[in-house]
């Protein structure tokens, strides 16, 4: 019995890598929303029940309208989505997409910048002693 429960994660995981990359091969070379530019798909959450997948993206413009835009265009068109991930995927329930935008890359980038600009201060402050 507990053999069968630790088997479970793992498909989960697995289930979730493949949707991320039809997700992304759909996205990028099949939804013709023009609100949805280029995107990154960087991970998928599903749910133990499959029932709910949540996608994590990222995109180089950081602005707060583009990706409210890209957001609204993405959620207009995950029917379409799903629909074309229904296609492609064996699966006994095929999740609705919860699409989430990943800002790990940009916060990324500011605490790098951080970290320069205290080390450019402490390497004036050592040359100065």
């Amino acid at each position: 019995m507990a053999k069968h429960s630790k088997t479970i994660p793992g498909r989960g995981l697995r289930v979730a890598d493949q949707i991320q990359r039809d997700l992304a091969e759909i996205i990028a070379y099949e939804l013709k929303d023009p609100r949805v530019g280029m995107i990154t798909i960087t991970e998928v959450q599903v749910t133990p029940d499959y029932a709910h997948a949540k996608v994590f993206f990222t995109m180089l413009n950081d602005d707060k309208d583009a990706i409210k835009q890209t957001v609204e265009g993405l959620d207009k068109a995950s029917g379409y989505i799903r629909g074309q991930l229904g296609r492609r995927l064996t699966i006994h329930t095929l999740p609705q997409l919860h699409f989430v935008h990943d800002n790990s890359t940009a916060r990324g980038m500011q605490l790098s910048a951080l970290i320069d600009q205290a080390n450019s201060v402490r390497a004036k402050d050592s040359d100065e002693q």
